[in-house]
Parts: C-alpha cells; sequence; structure tokens
C-alpha cells in the first residue's frame, strides 16, 4: 500500500491483555499515512494504563490528542470516537471504512459480536463490518480457550471474519517483548494489504528493519 492510498482502517482497542499489539498496530498504522477511526474501551483504558507506561487521557477528544501527538499524527489522521457516539461513521455503512481490526479483542467482544449486541460503538461498528461484508480481523488474547470462545470463533470465521490469536511464533528469533509484539502486528498489516518491514515474509530472511 503506497502512501497515498486512501484507505481508512477502524481500529478498535478491548479490554483483553495485550494493549501493547493495538498501540503498537496504530502506530505502524500512522505511519503508513493510514487515516484511523480508533475506539478504546473503558476496560482497555485500564489495561493500558496495568501493561504500559502511557497515562492515556479519559476523554476521546483528550485521547485522540495524545496518541497524535505520541505518534506524528498529521492533522486528523487519528480520530477517537466514545463508547455511545452512535453519530460516528463507523456506525453505518455508508461511512465505515472498508476494513476494521479488534486488536486485542476480549472474548467478551468476541461474543456481542458473533451474536450481533451492539451495545456499544466498537460492537455496532463490527455488526457494520459484517452486514456490509467489509475485512473484519479479531485478535483475541486468552488461553485456555473455552468451548464458548471456539464456537464463536468458528461461527465468525465462517462469516468470512479472519481471527488472528496473538500467539507470536519464533522463528524470526525475537530478541524482545517488543519483537514478539512486532510478530502479530505484522501479521495483522499483511492482512490489511498495508506494507510492512517489521517481518519479513518466510523464506525471505530474518528481521531487518523496523517501522
Amino acid at each position: 500500500m503506497s502512501q497515498s492510498d486512501p484507505r481508512l482502517v477502524t481500529l478498535a482497542v478491548t479490554g483483553a491483555s495485550g494493549a501493547q499489539y493495538g498501540l503498537r498496530l496504530l502506530q505502524c498504522l500512522v505511519a503508513a499515512d493510514i487515516q484511523v477511526m480508533l475506539m478504546i474501551s473503558k476496560a482497555a483504558q485500564v489495561v493500558i494504563a496495568t501493561e504500559t507506561d502511557l497515562a492515556l487521557p479519559g476523554r476521546p477528544e483528550e485521547q485522540q490528542a495524545f496518541l497524535s501527538q505520541l505518534y506524528g499524527a498529521k492533522a486528523d489522521q487519528i480520530r477517537v470516537f466514545g463508547r455511545e457516539q452512535w453519530m460516528a461513521p463507523v456506525a453505518s455503512g455508508s461511512g465505515a471504512p472498508s476494513s476494521m481490526v479488534v486488536c486485542p479483542c476480549s472474548t467478551g467482544c468476541l461474543s456481542a459480536i458473533a451474536t450481533g449486541a451492539s451495545n456499544n460503538l466498537i460492537e455496532r461498528a463490527a455488526d457494520v463490518a459484517l452486514k456490509e461484508r467489509r475485512q473484519l480481523i479479531l485478535v483475541p488474547r486468552e488461553a485456555p480457550y473455552s468451548e464458548i470462545h471456539l464456537e464463536h470463533m468458528l461461527k465468525l470465521t465462517r462469516m468470512g471474519v479472519v481471527v488472528v490469536p496473538a500467539s507470536p511464533g519464533f522463528y524470526h528469533r525475537p530478541q524482545s517483548v517488543e519483537d514478539m509484539v512486532d510478530f502479530i502486528v505484522a501479521r495483522i498489516l499483511n492482512q490489511l494489504g498495508v506494507e510492512q518491514t517489521l517481518l519479513p515474509r518466510w523464506g525471505e530472511g530474518l528481521l531487518s528493519s523496523r517501522v
């Protein structure tokens, strides 16, 4: 994907452990000049405070300013929406981007998407992606999976959803936690069709550069 590509991506960060995956994905999308429509659940804000050193503000407009400055985003390249902001573009098939990623995806969010709950904007945005037959990528981070979790993943996979478990590989010989995070983020970027240098494709050699 070239930097002139105008495609938008919806990114939702929910309350599963693994906030680093969502934040790193946001950073890489911004670096690739992709506009991101971002939603961060209240549970995700707690996880971010627990798993990272970021002092993320609580209000969507403050989050937008904070993350735009943190990742060097252009004006309005990152647009943050609250859980009940029903007039957001992502709430309608006529305004939502062609691709959505939930990273990380809690099993509660997985269940809500599988059953069409649409109780908040994240769930509604995923429901829009499903009904419009658009790309939806879910990144669950849970262990072990229950039968309920597996049934929901199977159901969604049959609908065309791509499930990318946050299960890093080791064939690239990671040297740090960041390398393991980048493994998953690279797989997501590949699914989105966004060029990345975080991880070489199989057979192309070891990790040589980073975004």
